[in-house]
């Protein structure tokens, strides 16, 4: 039987820079579009529109700081 223990998973290892996501380029997914227009308002900031998926993930970072989200 496989050993599915996570003892030595490194979580950090599954964290990718959007810049390099395969599918970086498409539309923005509906919980990103949703979580953005929360952090926006909290933030009281305006978000482009045509973002990309890759794009809409690094304002959703920028917006986490502004906001404190992100700690």
């Amino acid at each position: 039987m496989t050993d599915r223990s996570n003892d030595r998973a490194n979580p950090e290892a599954a964290i990718k820079d959007p810049d390099e996501w395969v599918t970086g380029a498409e539309p923005p997914t509906a919980a990103q579009e949703s979580y953005l227009a929360t952090l926006a308002r909290e933030a009281d900031a305006e978000v482009p529109e045509g973002l990309t998926k890759a794009e809409a993930s690094k304002r959703i970072d920028e917006l986490q700081e502004e906001t404190g989200r992100g700690q």
